[in-house]
């Protein structure tokens, strides 16, 4: 298999609760200041929320194959990564650094970004969404391993 990434003609879907808004705001018009297309499925405002109401969005948008990528953020990156990985065909791996988001996509072919806003600044979190989104998957003995991941 060759390598595969991301179709970034196609719009990121964006989302999270309200420890993740300053961030997703932020992450929004970066990516928008690069010309990038976004979605933002909320949530609306830091008012307190539950954090499956905006990571379920997300997964299904980029299950649907109109998404590029989701990214999701929360502030320890694991409540919307549980949840995005309950729809089979989405890959959300948690990442508080370069190295993690570059595994994620090259071994894992990760298809939604975790960030744990409590735990990553914003300059992190702008370098693993560019990593993230420019990494391509390397299939390869990759492929078998992602291949068993979904219960089908």
């Amino acid at each position: 298999m060759e390598q595969t990434t991301f179709n970034l003609a196609l719009p990121v879907a964006i989302g999270s609760d309200h420890a993740g808004y300053e961030y997703k705001e932020e992450v929004i018009s970066y990516l928008e200041g690069k010309g990038m297309l976004i979605k933002d499925f909320g949530a609306p405002s830091a008012d307190s929320v539950d954090y499956p109401d905006f990571a379920h969005p997300v997964a299904t948008a980029v299950e649907s194959g109109d998404y590029a990528f989701g990214i999701l953020i929360c502030g320890s990156g694991n409540g919307v990564a549980i949840t995005a990985n309950k729809h089979q065909q989405i890959r959300a791996a948690i990442c508080w650094g370069d190295e993690l988001a570059r595994l994620a996509r090259s071994h894992n072919d990760a298809n939604v970004l975790c960030i744990p806003a409590r735990f990553v600044d914003l300059t992190t979190a702008r370098e693993m969404v560019d990593i993230f989104m420019d990494t391509p998957f390397e299939g390869g003995r990759h492929e078998n391993r992602v291949k068993k991941i979904a219960c089908m």
